[in-house]
């Protein structure tokens, strides 16, 4: 039994005008949420895109990253055009004149990337082509195994994993690894298939190299662990 990926989690200070941005961004339909307001799932990637009320500002580089394809250059400028328009901006994280992708910040500063178009790499993985992370080769080895996606990339302690049904790929950028200094702005949810069972899936990502940790969750039905670089994530009741 492995886990199936939910959600790709944001806390926003404004969940709201955060999903506006990226259902604009990424052309997909908000529902509400109980815990805040989703994005729907489009035709290149089954998971969805969740934005989580919290009090605390945005501090430091996120962990994870969206890279967005391209199919030509004006399709690029388009989409960084379109980004703009909805409230994100320019940002310098330490990219050269030269290359060829465009960094850019959301509302509430999260990074995101608007590659190239010919980037072969991300042929087939749809818009959203990477979740392109912070990570060692040690945690892209534990979510191959949690979620059941193989490695299809392992090279110089860098790795990625894809679903067997395509979409976006996850990649890690092996070391140095950024030091940890607090809960990730993202985070994913994840699920036992439907009539699972929580607790054996929390074992076994336990038995893979997952703790269990506290962030002040409280009395709740999901179950809230760290893979092995401490990356939290949360383990839901199956549907």
């Amino acid at each position: 039994m492995t886990s199936h990926l939910v959600a790709l989690c944001f806390d926003a200070n404004d969940p709201f005008r955060l999903a506006r941005f990226w259902a604009g961004v990424l052309g997909r339909e908000t529902t509400d949420d109980p815990r805040g307001i989703t994005l729907l799932p489009s035709d290149d990637t089954s998971f969805r895109i969740r934005f989580l009320p919290t009090q605390k500002q945005k501090t430091g580089p996120n962990q994870t990253h969206f890279d967005l394809t391209s199919t030509s250059l004006d399709d690029q400028r388009e989409t960084v055009a379109r980004s703009l328009g909805l409230g994100a901006r320019h940002i310098d994280i330490g990219q050269r004149p030269d290359d060829g992708h465009v960094v850019l910040a959301d509302p509430e500063g999260n990074e995101f990337c608007v590659i190239e178009p010919g980037n072969n790499f991300l042929a087939d993985c749809g818009f959203i082509g990477a979740l392109a992370s912070d990570g060692s080769q040690e945690v892209g080895y534990f979510w191959s195994e949690a979620l059941g996606w193989p490695l299809v990339w392992d090279q110089d302690q860098e790795t990625a994993i894809q679903s067997p049904h395509g979409g976006p790929k996850i990649t890690w950028g092996g070391p140095p690894v950024a030091a940890k200094t607090g809960k990730n702005r993202l985070h994913f949810d994840i699920a036992p298939p439907a009539h699972g069972d929580q607790q054996a899936e929390v074992d076994r990502l336990v038995s893979l190299g997952a703790t269990r940790i506290d962030i002040g969750q409280g009395e709740v039905d999901w179950v809230v662990l760290a893979d092995p670089d401490g990356n939290e994530f949360c383990v839901l009741t199956p549907r």
